[in-house]
């Protein structure tokens, strides 16, 4: 099957967001603080179903954002990477019309290394459709707000400005993805391609790396296996610094979305990410 277009995003989308925003902001002081304390501290490390490491810091920082979100907006969703959802079916997540898509700690690995490369990713949907997404990092300070329909906000004391490379063609880009085993087997050789026809390869960053590609410094960035609250928060800022972020084929992500995932600096860089990435099943 030949790769497709991105679709068209729904315009039906309240114009007016500064109130949640505002409150994504508030959700990530309030996780900053709470990371912070357990920074670089000895900690438990716990394994959970999936394989991946968990701490308290994972579960304290989202604890304190649930309160908040129930608190604030009683009658909005909550779907949580510690917690999952709130009081909601499968279902009845994806019917609901405000749902707050949460991942206190993206990037656990990094958290219990001491590398300052996790974030912290709050992202507001609105009838399936990412519409607000913050990515937070704790100890630099950094932090990356995209909103639907507007350009994407880079608040932080190091340098950098929003904005993705628009010339890049594949020969120059420079690839990244989080680590070779979140590729399922059978996609491995479609990754391969893509990465024998790139500038470079740099693996690790988990969503920092997403950061990265919204201020130019990354311009590809191919990952499967993901779910919703590692790319709900990554969709409004990667698309108001001038990039597209898709699944492997084009299609827009949501909550049924298959686990990959394809951000590009550019819509034609995509087109030809996509083409390597879909031979196979072409």
């Amino acid at each position: 099957m030949a790769p497709v277009q991105p679709a068209a995003r729904s315009s039906e989308v309240p114009a007016d967001l500064a109130a949640e925003l505002a409150f994504a902001e508030r959700c990530a002081e309030l996780a900053r603080e709470t990371v912070r304390l357990h920074f670089r501290q000895v900690l438990q490390v716990n394994t959970k179903a999936d394989a991946s490491p968990v701490t308290v810091a994972d579960q304290l920082a989202e604890q304190e954002m649930r309160r908040l979100i129930s608190q604030s907006f009683p009658h909005h969703g909550i779907l949580g990477e510690e917690e999952g959802p709130t009081g909601r079916t499968e279902a009845e997540l994806t019917a609901t019309e405000w749902l707050w898509v949460l991942d206190p700690i993206d990037g656990t690995r990094a958290f219990v290394t001491g590398r300052p490369t996790f974030c912290t990713l709050i992202s507001l949907f609105h009838r399936g459709v990412p519409v607000l997404g913050v990515i937070d990092q704790p100890i630099t300070r950094e932090r990356w707000i995209g909103v639907r329909g507007q350009p994407t906000r880079y608040v932080a004391e190091l340098p950098g400005r929003p904005g993705t490379r628009q010339s890049v063609t594949l020969e120059t880009a420079e690839l990244s993805c989080t680590a070779p085993e979140i590729i399922r087997p059978e996609r491995q050789a479609d990754f391969r391609r893509l990465a024998g026809r790139v500038n470079r390869v740099s693996w690790g960053g988990d969503a920092y790396a997403y950061g990265l590609l919204a201020l130019g410094q990354i311009d590809l960035i191919a990952e499967d296996t993901l779910k919703p609250w590692d790319w709900g928060a990554l969709v409004p800022v990667i698309e108001g610094a001038g990039g597209t972020i898709t699944d492997w084929q084009g299609r827009p992500l949501s909550l049924q979305s298959d686990g990959s995932v394809l951000a590009s600096a550019n819509r034609p860089l995509a087109c030809e990410a996509r083409a390597l990435l879909n031979i196979s099943r072409s």
